[in-house]
């Protein structure tokens, strides 16, 4: 799936979109994604809040996984928090684990604008039968 597919695609994940997440590059079983942290992403300790370092990690991962062109699902996703940011941009960029078959594994590495790693997310994916993302 290139970019602008990609971009068209997910333009109906409205849970980023709200949180103004986009779409940077994508290919297949390959995905990078953008967040500009703004006073609306910060916590009580004004540092980027978690849950906008999870979604803006997990559109990496849905857009990877999905890239192949048959619906996958989220089974299981973890995440570790490394560094705190209170400014700049965020990037997550999402890795195909392997050749996919019904399941898919994925590596994404949210780092800020240096190349710091900020979080590491790791997800798996079940392929559904049908497709029905398109």
């Amino acid at each position: 799936m290139d970019t602008e597919e990609a971009r068209k695609i997910f333009s109906n994940d409205r849970f980023a979109a709200l949180a103004g997440i986009e779409i940077v590059e994508s290919a297949k079983g390959y995905c990078k994604t953008s967040l500009t942290i703004e006073e609306k992403h910060l916590n009580a300790a004004n540092v980027i809040q978690g849950g906008a370092i999870f979604t803006l990690a997990d559109l990496a991962f849905a857009v990877a996984s999905n890239s192949h062109g048959q619906l996958a699902l989220a089974i299981n996703v973890n995440i570790s928090f490394l560094r705190g940011k209170s400014s700049g941009t965020l990037y997550a960029t999402a890795s195909e684990v392997g050749e996919p078959k019904r399941l898919g594994a994925y590596d994404v590495l949210v780092t800020d604008e240096g190349g710091e790693i900020i979080a590491r997310f790791n997800g798996m994916v079940y392929r559904m039968k049908k497709n029905v993302l398109r």
